[in-house]
């Protein structure tokens, strides 16, 4: 579990560093960060101002993004332990301030998550018109029906999609170009799975825990835990490595 706090107190760090060796990026955390009093409270401003548009400006986006904040406050959570995840995984990445300004595959989980709420309570509308200014604004579609764990990593994002009923448990990661939907049912994609880029998982399948799909793999049928599945349609091959791949980013590996 992410203290509460944590990420909070690194986010503040390093806007003062930046503000101190980049002026020109002074206004940009101060902004965002430094003007803010705490973690939900400058996440709900920047997922807002991310979101704007006609049909939904930013301070009601800001409202509606709070609303869910205040209802359920695993939602935070969550987004702390995406941020983490971050920093865990990617190793182009090299500060959370860096994640949370510029990376829009956090961008969009984190504000699916607030969709996602509104999609639980019955307002499905407004559920809706969230998710298409996420899939507008990021080049990403996650319905808000789907199910998805906390300390997700969605790294460069484009073109991800994910279906009404799909499930992502707890540490998956996931590349630009995944797609998890289907016809009559969803995936199910448990924990510590890596998606490599442009896998496609269709249909009612399980696809067992610290597994990994292959860069343009095709997955029609379940893969058993610790297994690898790779090719058009994949083919399933046993793993001998039993580390989570979604945290060892190893795309190859036995």
């Amino acid at each position: 579990m992410v203290k509460a706090d944590a990420v909070w107190q690194a986010l503040r760090g390093q806007a003062e560093n930046w503000a101190a060796s980049e002026p020109a990026l002074a206004s940009l955390v101060s902004t965002t960060i430094l003007n803010h009093s705490g973690f939900g409270d400058a996440l709900s401003y920047y997922l807002a101002k991310k979101i704007d548009g006609r049909f939904l400006n930013a301070m009601q986006a800001r409202d509606l993004i709070t609303e869910s904040h205040a209802g359920d406050g695993q939602i935070l959570a969550a987004a702390r332990a995406d941020l983490a995840a971050i920093m865990e995984r990617n190793p182009a990445c090299r500060s959370h301030l860096e994640a949370f300004l510029f990376y829009k595959g956090y961008h969009a989980l984190e504000a699916y998550r607030t969709a996602h709420w509104f999609w639980r309570k019955g307002r499905r509308s407004m559920a809706l018109l969230l998710q298409s200014r996420i899939s507008r604004r990021f080049t990403v579609d996650i319905h808000p029906g789907a199910e998805i764990g906390e300390g997700v990593m969605i790294d460069h994002a484009s073109g991800v999609v994910i279906g009404e009923h799909a499930v992502i448990e707890d540490g998956v990661s996931m590349l630009h170009g995944v797609t998890l939907d289907g016809g009559d049912g969803h995936p199910h994609v448990q924990q510590d799975v890596l998606l490599s880029v442009g896998a496609t998982v269709l249909g009612a399948v399980e696809i067992g825990e610290r597994s990994r799909i292959g860069a343009g793999s095709v997955v029609l049928q379940s893969t058993p835990p610790d297994s690898s599945a790779v090719g058009i349609p994949a083919r399933v091959l046993e793993r001998v490595d039993r580390r989570p791949p979604s945290r060892t980013m190893d795309h190859v590996g036995e």
